[in-house]
Formats: C-alpha cells, sequence, structure tokens
C-alpha cells in the first residue's frame, strides 16, 4: 500500500537509507541518518512536496520524495526525484508503483520537470527512470569520492508539463 509519509515513518526510512550509506555509493552521504535528522527532512520536504511510503503487512519496502532541485528562484518549476527501497523489495516492481504515485502526484502541482540523480553505474536505476519516461540529459564523469574510488553521476530528466 503507498500513503503518504508521516514521522512515524522516519525510523523505517533511516534503516532503509542508512543501508546504502554504510554499503553503497548511490548516496553520497558517508555517515548514517539519525532519526532526528529524518524527521526533520520529512518535515522540510512535505511542507511543499510529496513523500509517500509503500508498505506492506507492517513492513516498509520504499519511499519516494521530490526535492527542491536548485534554491534559485527560476528552478521553481523543477524539482529532483528520489526514490529507495528496502534491499528485500528490489525487482518486485515497487520502485515502479511509488515512482508512477510520485510522477502522479507532481504532475497535480505546478511543475514542470523532474530530474533523477543516479551514481553510476546503476543498472536498475537507469532502468527504472527510462521506464517511467526520464531520458538521460547529462554524465558527470568521477564528481563523487566515496569509498576511495571516484563515481560518475548522470542525470536523468521528465518533462511533466
Amino acid at each position: 500500500m503507498i500513503k503518504n509519509v508521516c514521522f512515524s515513518d522516519a525510523e523505517d526510512i533511516c534503516k532503509i537509507y542508512n543501508h546504502y550509506v554504510k554499503n553503497t555509493v548511490i548516496t553520497f552521504e558517508e555517515d548514517e541518518v539519525s532519526l532526528k535528522e529524518m524527521e526533520s527532512r520529512i518535515s522540510s520536504i512535505t511542507a511543499k512536496l510529496p513523500w509517500i511510503v509503500f508498505s506492506e503487512n507492517g513492513k516498509m519496502y520504499g519511499y519516494a520524495y521530490a526535492s527542491e532541485w536548485k534554491s534559485r528562484c527560476a528552478y521553481r518549476y523543477s524539482v529532483e526525484t528520489t526514490v529507495y527501497l528496502h534491499p528485500d523489495a528490489r525487482g518486485k516492481g515497487i520502485g515502479t508503483l511509488l515512482y508512477q504515485e510520485l510522477i502522479r502526484k507532481l504532475l497535480k502541482l505546478e511543475l514542470h520537470a523532474a530530474i533523477g540523480g543516479i551514481a553510476l553505474p546503476n543498472n536498475a536505476s537507469v532502468a527504472l527512470h527510462e521506464k517511467i519516461g526520464f531520458k538521460k540529459a547529462a554524465h558527470f564523469k568521477e564528481v563523487g569520492y566515496k569509498f576511495n574510488k571516484w563515481v560518475d553521476v548522470g542525470y536523468w530528466e521528465l518533462i511533466l508539463k
């Protein structure tokens, strides 16, 4: 079931997200995010933009949200989209369901473009973005550094309206 996020979801979100912080280059954060920090992020984002979660039988399997793309006012019609899945949920279509619902919510807002940043290589994330209709717009070589290696970042864009 997909629903809007609430503060009681923050602990499960931390568990999912911190798995990626500790074990992957999918996020460039290097320190685990505290419950207090995650609650602050939820509050900040949901003040203007959607954040949704997918749970089933009391277990959270993933979440998706949109955040400000850049702080300059000319970017106000563009957002960055994010999807994270519990490791047990990969390959089961949950990412697609979350992304489709997030895009539905974004279409109701006065937004023009959604942008997804992907640490590369990440074939699963590229496939998910392209399945939803995103097109590759940029590829930056070696702009991130984590776990003693340089990481490329690609950006995929979806024009909403």
